[in-house]
């Protein structure tokens, strides 16, 4: 897993998962805690994910709601995309739509 970015933008590859959600999880939230608006976290380059690292991204949608900024979730892949249609997070987390 790697993620790259600042506060307002993270790109995030590789695999979102049990062993890398200690990193992701200190990485998204330093981008919370130290920005303003939107937070884009943009997952196209993102192979998979399990539980683990969907629990991050809700636990650092929280803490952006918390900080009153929003995180925005970009370039979801279908498969990422049919889990969290399938779960019914579609309508709790912000999806930019593709376009």
């Amino acid at each position: 897993m790697h993620i790259r970015g600042d506060h307002a933008e993270l790109m995030v590859g590789g695999r979102l998962d049990v062993r890398s959600a200690a990193d992701a999880r200190t990485a998204l939230h330093t981008a919370v805690d130290s920005g303003r608006g939107d937070l884009v976290l943009d997952l196209t380059e993102l192979d998979s994910w399990d539980a683990t690292g969907l629990g991050v991204i809700m636990g650092a949608h929280r803490r952006a709601g918390r900080a009153n900024r929003r995180l925005v979730l970009r370039g979801v892949p279908p498969q990422m995309q049919r889990l969290l249609v399938a779960t019914r997070l579609h309508r709790i987390l912000a999806i930019e739509a593709e376009g």
